[in-house]
């Protein structure tokens, strides 16, 4: 009759509790339908406030400005030059002893030309390289955005999962507080041992110590999702599907090699590498200039002025330096065989995350499925531990202990769907596919050719360098 009671008072408890977690649960999401944050709201976040994007973007420009500067050697080269000399001298008269002193100053201004008219393609081969390099970095650039919007999406489901894993221990705390009561209670009438009350004591402060574990967790994803996304986490929406994929790994890998950024940076660094060897040779080759000038030349002190010009070509071929320009074309070939290397290394590093990525997903699946069966079963036992302890025949123990098998299960089903989306988002990563314009967000994309169609031409000040100026100043805004 006893272990019939207890049986009953644990089924009234238990179903108060659920009673209780889902009203909580239904005013709360009821409350805060309306500030509900997705994770299209997260990744936008994360693309806008982010400082590496916008530190890598700077670089770009950088890289761009690089083509200009290449660009510039073939151009007219025209400086102003200036010069103020004053001059002494004295003279003596041996006869008469007589020292004369004499000074004048003299005050030259000219403007000077230099013109590059020949240097073996070193010039070209350098502005090809630069332009390589802008693309590569272009490339970079990309996959950087990728790393962020995925650290985004881990920081975004890791805080749904602490958030759902402290509400599970914060109702296994409730739960364990009311059956040590009535343990205590029982204790008291001499049902049970004082045995029976210590382990119910233990248990409520594992489930205690596993609550703080669990509190700490959410803290620390609440400051990775600040940090990542910009701003404290709200009621964060839960995603309804997984992102689209191949089917076939071998697929998803051709689709990386083709398309993934690492891959098409690594191909310009190995496209730059080769115009660095011709320009390395063409450097042996020797110059031709084109220089000129016109100076004017005034001496007050004589009351005269005087105008000069000239113009002369001069060419310079190298005959011996020591070994230096040998050593450079040399140089430049072992960077060229190695940039080869990296390419290499990148195909297969590529192909691999790719495998290791759809593994992962594969695990996560299977994982998913055994979990949502593991629930169910221990759905089952619970229920049956529950209705077999209220006739007598289990214990407060048992009942505890299959709370605790169904608790487990559902904590760890909180674990394996994070992770199953964690793993599709890095499937696309490694697939070369976690953009911004993949996955259509409503963004302001960055465009990396309108500040490299600005300044490719090298321009001065003119009305090209005036609007490049506005385009640096709203830059700057941003």
């Amino acid at each position: 009759m006893d272990a019939e009671i207890l049986g009953g008072r644990m089924l009234d408890l238990l179903m108060k509790v659920r009673r209780t977690t889902a009203l909580v649960g239904l005013s709360l999401l009821s409350a805060q339908t309306v500030q509900a944050e997705t994770l299209s709201d997260a990744l936008i976040g994360a693309f806008n406030h982010s400082g590496l994007l916008e530190q890598n973007r700077a670089l770009l420009r950088a890289a761009d400005e690089d083509v200009a500067i290449a660009t510039a050697s073939l151009r007219p080269i025209l400086n102003f030059t200036g010069s103020l000399g004053r001059s002494f001298s004295r003279t003596s008269n041996t006869s008469s002893g007589l020292l004369v002193d004499q000074s004048s100053t003299t005050a030259t201004i000219g403007i000077a030309m230099d013109l590059l008219i020949y240097d073996g393609g070193q010039t070209r081969y350098a502005i090809e390289s630069a332009k390589e390099n802008v693309l590569g970095t272009r490339a970079r650039l990309l996959s950087l955005e990728q790393s962020v919007l995925l650290r985004a999406i881990q920081a975004f489901m890791n805080v749904r999962a602490t958030t759902e894993t402290v509400a599970l221990r914060q109702s296994n705390v409730r739960l364990i507080t009311q059956e040590l009561r009535a343990a205590r209670d029982r204790f008291e009438v001499g049902e049970i041992t004082r045995t029976d009350v210590a382990l119910a004591e233990a248990r409520l402060a594992s489930a205690r110590s596993a609550l703080a574990a669990a509190e700490g967790d959410l803290i620390r994803s609440h400051e990775e999702y600040r940090a990542s996304v910009g701003h404290k986490p709200g009621n964060l929406r839960p995603p309804k599907n997984l992102p689209k994929t191949v089917n076939s790994v071998e697929k998803a890998k051709s689709i990386a090699v083709r398309g993934h950024p690492d891959m098409q940076a690594v191909q310009h660094d190995v496209a730059a590498a080769d115009l660095n060897v011709a320009r390395a040779d063409a450097a042996m080759r020797g110059t031709v200039r084109l220089r000129g000038g016109l100076n004017r030349t005034q001496t007050p002190s004589a009351n005269t002025s005087t105008n000069a010009g000239s113009l002369s070509l001069e060419a310079t071929v190298p005959i011996y330096q020591g070994g230096r320009l040998s050593a450079l074309h040399r140089q430049a070939m072992a960077r060229r065989d190695a940039a080869r290397s990296g390419l290499h290394i990148t195909r297969h590093q590529i192909q691999q995350n790719v495998g290791n990525a759809f593994a992962q997903l594969r695990v996560s699946r299977a994982s998913r499925d055994a979990s949502e069966r593991q629930i169910r079963a221990a759905t089952v036992a619970f229920r049956g531990v529950r209705e077999e302890a209220a006739v007598g025949s289990r214990t407060t123990l048992d009942v505890l202990n299959a709370e605790q098998e169904l608790l487990d299960a559902r904590s760890g089903l909180i674990g394996v769907q994070t992770n199953e989306f964690i793993a599709a988002y890095s499937a696309l990563a490694a697939m070369g596919l976690l953009t911004a314009e993949h996955l259509n967000l409503p963004v302001q994309q960055y465009d990396p050719t309108a500040y490299y169609k600005l300044v490719k031409d090298a321009p001065a000040r003119s009305v090209q360098g005036d609007k490049l100026d506005r385009v640096l100043r709203s830059l700057n805004k941003n």
